[in-house]
């Protein structure tokens, strides 16, 4: 095999080939990078059996061939070699890489003992790249770390007519966002369990891609979902089971409710939060003074601050997590933040807590973007 290709457009195609890989693998063969050249193009693809990753880039291709080589040794290669063309060359188990006056020489892995990247067959749809890494990056931070309920670990998306759902709950808290869906062939009602940590990733890979492509292929032993666009390809293995339906716990109206400056209440809570000790919940008090946020730390140690609020609906008290509540205000992305207050069937026990944008303090932001905080199941 032999072909030459911009040293730049290598670089950002190995490191997007290697960037899901694990850092350690039981089988090291995983660790490798599959290299094809053929038809003038250089096609650079990854698997470990749960998440594949695939690119082609242009190249001028003398000698055909198809070669497997250490993914992170290759990408650090990439990224530090001189701004001239990459020349790589191989003869029987060895791969030169040529740039400028710079020569490194490589050991080959088996390509005969790499697995076959999964097929993308089936169903899909177009979103815009950009509302798709945003929703992304505001529904995965409500998703659970704990390994132990594999299901709740996962990103929920769901397809009703022409809007995809993202849903993720880590039991004390859940966060939706609904963006549109072109849909190109996927029936209403499909969803995928997508893991959050592969989603996120994948949501900054296409971040700056006008329209991606979304195929979920099902009814197999091997479930999955595919990302496309530029050229790129990410696929993910599903997780597998019931995610729980705690879309039916968002209120459909809230009567009681406070709006606050954003930026305001966060960096309140965080001057508050100080004195608390681990996994302890801030009190916040609503009245028509305002909020006012109250700590009690160590014997030695107390806080309280009070900023503006508009309260509609009488005075309410909670106790919330700071850093949960902290997430859903930077989630947002709007000026002014709604906090609602909902009821449950004892009146000494507050209900979840909805947080909303708000466009200013009198008009509603978009609803396209909910977050619940449930403070009955944090003060456990």
């Amino acid at each position: 095999m032999k072909f030459q290709v911009n040293r730049d457009v290598l670089s950002d195609a190995v490191s997007f080939a290697v960037k899901l890989l694990p850092q350690r693998t039981t089988l090291p063969i995983l660790s490798g990078v599959l290299v094809r050249a053929e038809n003038g193009a250089v096609t650079l693809s990854s698997f470990d059996y749960e998440v594949s990753a695939q690119t082609t880039i242009a190249a001028d291709v003398t000698e055909e061939g198809t070669i497997l080589v250490s993914g992170r040794l290759l990408a650090d290669i990439a990224s530090r070699l001189p701004a001239a063309p990459v020349e790589f060359v191989t003869t029987e188990s060895k791969i030169a890489v040529t740039c400028g006056s710079a020569r490194f020489t490589l050991s080959s892995m088996p390509v005969e003992e790499y697995p076959s990247l999964p097929d993308v067959d089936g169903p899909s749809g177009m979103l815009p790249g950009e509302d798709f890494s945003d929703a992304v990056g505001q529904v995965a931070v409500a998703a659970s770390r704990d390994d132990v309920t594999p299901v709740i670990t996962g990103v929920q998306l769901e397809i009703v007519e022409n809007r995809l759902s993202l849903v993720a709950t880590d039991r004390y808290r859940v966060a939706v966002r609904e963006i549109d869906w072109e849909s190109t062939a996927v029936d209403v009602g499909v969803t995928a369990l997508v893991p959050s940590r592969t989603l996120s990733e994948i949501g900054k890979i296409f971040a700056h891609s006008s329209a991606v492509t979304v195929t979920i292929v099902t009814g197999g032993d091997r479930e999955l979902i595919a990302f496309s666009a530029d050229k790129k390809t990410v696929t993910s293995l599903l997780i597998k089971g019931n995610f729980p339906p705690v879309k039916r716990l968002f209120p459909e109206t809230v009567d009681n409710y406070a709006v606050m400056n954003t930026a305001e209440l966060v960096e309140a809570t965080r001057r508050v939060a100080l004195v608390l000790e681990r996994d302890a919940a801030l009190r916040y008090s609503f009245s028509d003074d305002g909020l006012t946020l109250e700590a009690i730390g160590s014997e030695n140690a107390q806080a309280s601050e009070t900023i503006d609020a508009h309260v509609t609906g009488g005075e309410t008290t909670v106790s919330l997590k700071p850093q949960f509540l902290i997430d859903g205000l930077a989630a947002v992305h709007s000026e002014f933040v709604r906090l609602s207050f909902t009821k449950t069937d004892n009146p000494n026990k507050p209900g979840p807590v909805l947080i909303t944008s708000q466009s200013s303090k009198d008009q509603p932001g978009s609803d396209n973007y909910r977050y619940l905080l449930q403070p009955n199941l944090l003060l456990r």
